[in-house]
This record gives structure tokens, C-alpha cells and sequence, in this order.
């Protein structure tokens, strides 16, 4: 697998087929629109508008996963599983692994080029989640936001739509963004910066360090909201866990996937609509 950029080939590079793509390395792929694994990540994805559950905001793509759709309508017909090239987009989010982006034309999307495919630059996954889809099947969605040095081949069209962008956000190279909003310090401060999972209090030379993990998650395409009832303090490795779903909380606040029961404070309430929000989107495809 080759990750990230390719030196001979620049952003806003155009390409004519699937088979341009190939073998000039980009997508190693003639049909699929994610090449990758499990067991490599996802080196690269085409945005060509066969899904009907895609949405493209540019610097932020909410990508639908492969399978379960009529390739000649784009309909969703069955069911996703996390395998193949989903898998691969899962790999990519647990490592911060880049994608590439190739966007084809289609006229679904205003960011797309009016002929053929283009080369768009690379792009990390944020978060990845299974969603009942607009034709009632379980799809996979991942959401891409942009990072790359180059502007967008975009960037000098007029009249697009606005970019969506999430508050609050400070860029790290890791897999996850950290949201430092006041309310995340609030919850910090009110658990003495002690992880409601295990405990773990972490002193730096700076003071104490936690993380406050928002529960249905901000902007889109979740759009939980930035308050206390929404969110948890939490250790980093336990803020890892909640993200991606190997760890969650149930109505009575008991642990599922570790053993315990979350810690709380008197005034720290949080809201169960959001904890069951989170279980409905990131329960592992085993979990009733």
C-alpha cells in the first residue's frame, strides 16, 4: 500500500478513467470506490455519487461505505458490513492513517469536476458509524475532513456552497480531533480532571490533563450540541474506547465493555437520550 501523497502526482490532477487512476497509483482500484483492507487501511476512496447516502461539503466528505446497493440505480438493496474496504476506512480512523480523495463527476456534488476524475488531496477520517439509511438499510458512513497543504482545486470557483466546519476543533496528527470548548473544561473541572472510567487523574508539568468526550457527537452530521449533559471526562485511552465504540454506557450507567459503572458528580447530569444515541451508532455489529 502507498499512503499519502504521490510526488509526481499534484492536487487537482485530472484523470480520464478508472484505468488512468490505476496505473498512474492513485486508486488501485478499477470498480471499487475504497482501495484498502482490515488489515492495511484505506489508501484511497473515489466520491462519484454511487450512493445515495454521500454528502460532500468539500473539506468534509460524510462518506458512505461499500456494498448492499444497486450499482445501475445507487440504491441501498441490503445491509453493510464492516468488511473489505469499510474495514479498511476503520484501520485508517484507529491509525490516522491519510486518504486520498479522487472525486468523479456526477451532479450530486458542487465540488466535483464537470468531466472525468479528479485528484483532490488527502484527507483523515474523523469518525466512523453505522446509520439506518434513507432506503431502511444499515449503512457504514465515514466522515473525511481535509488536511493538506495544497489548496483545494476548488478553491477558485465562485459560487459554491458554504464549507462546513465543526467548533471548536484544534488540528492534532492523531486520529481524533480534541474539542477544548469551555464547556469540556467545565467538565474537566468538575471531576478534578479524574476519568469517570477508571480514575486515572494525569499530572503533567502543566497541571492535570483529561479529555471531554461529547457523547452524540458535535456538527455534522451528528449535531449533538456542546453542553455538559452531553458530555464525559475522560482519560485518553477511555476517550479512544468511547469513540470508536469498544467501550459504552448503559441507561443505568454500568460500563459495557469494561466492568464498572460510570463515575458521577452531583453536578454533572447527563442526558440518557444522548447515551442511548451514542450505543445506537457505534454498537459493535455482535451487540444486540
Amino acid at each position: 500500500m502507498a499512503f499519502g501523497e504521490l510526488p509526481e502526482i499534484p492536487v487537482g490532477a485530472p484523470f480520464t478513467s478508472r484505468r488512468a487512476l490505476l496505473d498512474a497509483g492513485v486508486h488501485r482500484q478499477l470498480q471499487a470506490g475504497i482501495a484498502g483492507g482490515a488489515y492495511t487501511g484505506a489508501e484511497s476512496i473515489v466520491v462519484s455519487g454511487g450512493y445515495e447516502d454521500d454528502e460532500d461539503y468539500g473539506d468534509l466528505i460524510v462518506y458512505t461505505g461499500q456494498g448492499g446497493n444497486d450499482p445501475n440505480t445507487g440504491r441501498q438493496v441490503a445491509d453493510q458490513q464492516l468488511t473489505l474496504g469499510n474495514a479498511g476506512l476503520m484501520k485508517s480512523r484507529v491509525e490516522g492513517l491519510p486518504v486520498r480523495v479522487i472525486r468523479g463527476a456526477h451532479p450530486g456534488s458542487a465540488f466535483a469536476p464537470a468531466t472525468g476524475l479528479r485528484y483532490d488531496g488527502l484527507y483523515y477520517v474523523e469518525d466512523a458509524y453505522h446509520v439506518i439509511g434513507k432506503s431502511g438499510f444499515k449503512v457504514w458512513r465515514f466522515t473525511l475532513r481535509r488536511q493538506d497543504g495544497t489548496p483545494p482545486p476548488w478553491a477558485s470557483v465562485n459560487a459554491l456552497p458554504p464549507v462546513v466546519t465543526l467548533p471548536g476543533i484544534k488540528e492534532v496528527t492523531v486520529l481524533r480531533v480534541i474539542r477544548n470548548t469551555a464547556m469540556a473544561r467545565e467538565v474537566k473541572a468538575l471531576h478534578d480532571y479524574a476519568c469517570q472510567v477508571c480514575g486515572l487523574r494525569i499530572e503533567t508539568p502543566v497541571g492535570p490533563y483529561a479529555e471531554g468526550a461529547h457523547i452524540k457527537p458535535l456538527g455534522a452530521p451528528h449535531r449533538g450540541p456542546d453542553t455538559l449533559d452531553n458530555l464525559l471526562c475522560l482519560c485518553p485511552n477511555h476517550h479512544l474506547l468511547f469513540d470508536l465504540g469498544a467501550m459504552m454506557v448503559a441507561d443505568d450507567m454500568s460500563l459495557i465493555g469494561t466492568a464498572g459503572k460510570l463515575r458521577t458528580a452531583t453536578k454533572h447530569q447527563i442526558n440518557i437520550d444522548y447515551i442511548r444515541y451514542h450505543r445506537s451508532r457505534y454498537a459493535p455489529e455482535s451487540s444486540p
